[in-house]
Order: C-alpha cells, then sequence, then structure tokens
C-alpha cells in the first residue's frame, strides 16, 4: 500500500536568520500558513514581523534557510515573480496612488493579469469587490488620498485581491483604524478566507489577531517564542499576560 506524503504547505518560512548589515533580525525562525488558513504573527515593535513580510515578497533575503511557497523556493526570483505564484500584500500604511481614483486603484491589483485574455474575468472580480465592500463602491470616483483611513484599507484589500491571490499578507491590518472599522475589517478577512483565500497577518494585537486565525506565532526579538491554535494561544497566560493584560506590546 502506497502512503501519500502530506502536501507542502502553502507558505514556509524555514530556518530563517536575517541580518540588516551586522545586526541580526532573524533568529532560526520557523513558520508555516496551511492552504485555507489564516495565521496570525505575534509580536511587539523591531520584533522582527515587517521583515518577515519583506522576505516573503522578496524585498529582502535571508542570511541562511528557506522560504518555500508550495514547496519550492522563492529565494532567488523577484517581487513580481513571487506575486505571480498568487502573492499578494496589503502593506502597513495601505500605499495607495493617493492622486488616482479608487476605481483606478483597484484596477492596478490586476496588473500581473492579461487583459486580452482574462477581460471578462477581471471585470467579474472587479463586481465581486464592489459587492463584497460596498463603501468602496460608493467612493469609487474620489481619489485615494481623500478618504479615511478604514476607507483607505478596504480600498487596499480590494486591489490586493483583484490579482486573485491564493495568499495574501497584511502587514497591521487594524493599525490606525476607528473601533467601528476594526471589527468590519476583521470580518472582511474572516469572508475573505471563506473563499479559500489564506491570510498572513502580522498584527501587535493580540486579542484581534487571534480572534479570527486558525495558528499563531509570537515573535520576540527575533525568536519564535510561542505558537500554536489560536484558540489555545489566546487562554495562553502567557499571551495573556504580555499582550492582553495592559503590558505594552
Amino acid at each position: 500500500m502506497t502512503t501519500l506524503a502530506p502536501s507542502a504547505p502553502l507558505l514556509r518560512l524555514s530556518h530563517i536568520n536575517t541580518h540588516y548589515g551586522p545586526a541580526q533580525v532573524h533568529f532560526d525562525v520557523n513558520l508555516d500558513v496551511q492552504h485555507g488558513q489564516i495565521v496570525s504573527l505575534l509580536g511587539g515593535n523591531a520584533s522582527g514581523k515587517s521583515t518577515s513580510m519583506k522576505l516573503i515578497l522578496g524585498l529582502h533575503k535571508p542570511t541562511s534557510g528557506d522560504v518555500q511557497i508550495d514547496g519550492a523556493s522563492t529565494l532567488k526570483l523577484s517581487t513580481p515573480q513571487i506575486i505571480r505564484l498568487g502573492v499578494a500584500s496589503v502593506p502597513e500604511a495601505r500605499r495607495l496612488f493617493g492622486a488616482m481614483t479608487v476605481r483606478e486603484n483597484l484596477l492596478m491589483g490586476a496588473f500581473t493579469r492579461n487583459p486580452h485574455r482574462e477581460r471578462a474575468a477581471i471585470a467579474e472580480d472587479y463586481e465581486r469587490m464592489l459587492a463584497l465592500f460596498p463603501r468602496v463602491k460608493e467612493r469609487l470616483h474620489a481619489l485615494a488620498g481623500t478618504l479615511s483611513g478604514g476607507e483607505q484599507q478596504m480600498v487596499a484589500m480590494a486591489r490586493a485581491l483583484m490579482g486573485r491571490p491564493r495568499l495574501i499578507c497584511m502587514d497591521e491590518p487594524t493599525m490606525g483604524l476607528s473601533p467601528r472599522y476594526v471589527d468590519h475589517m476583521l470580518d472582511l478577512i474572516a469572508q475573505v478566507n471563506a473563499t479559500g483565500v489564506s491570510v498572513f497577518m502580522v498584527e501587535q494585537n493580540a486579542s484581534l489577531a487571534l480572534r479570527i486565525a486558525h495558528h499563531g506565532y509570537v515573535l520576540q526579538n527575533g525568536r519564535i517564542v510561542l505558537s500554536g491554535p489560536a484558540r489555545e494561544l489566546l487562554h495562553d497566560p502567557r499571551i495573556r499576560h504580555a499582550y492582553l493584560g495592559g503590558e505594552a506590546a
């Protein structure tokens, strides 16, 4: 009887060590994102969270270790090549084209797709984004730079989804949002994940991130110090003390 090997995770960081010049940022970091999961990476400022995002997108290369998509290394790939593998990002501070309309920003998200062969599919995805983000639909002709923080975050997320990614990487998706937009954003992330898109989310707010995640990792001074199912981490006394009990995160 033949035993099938388990499929590779969608994303894997394997034995990652990273430096900026002489300063080491990561120390033997191991992290997986399985197909269909939301994974949260928690940590305070200067813990190495944002550098983890850069590694995934090919914006920074590790000193040693490997970054893999579906079991294949991405270390020799450029950022555009990694995006074409089905990876999209919603960066911190959103980074929209402020002088362009919301509609133009959305269509920029499909830049890796063939506008001739995929014209109908792109139009279908555009309408799907407007249905998923009704507030974005209301603001289509506004300049992106005039939107509120919550509106900009929704546009950034919709723009990323226009590329039909398999994995969307989100850097501090709730940062700077009002409470009503925070809850709405978490609902949207869960809705997107329910369509089959995996989510890798970097967050400081453990209670928010773990509320919707399947799995979580805690990065402290460049090292993974805790990992496990999100529900277990949410009730772990070490997490509650460091992140939920008033101590700075």
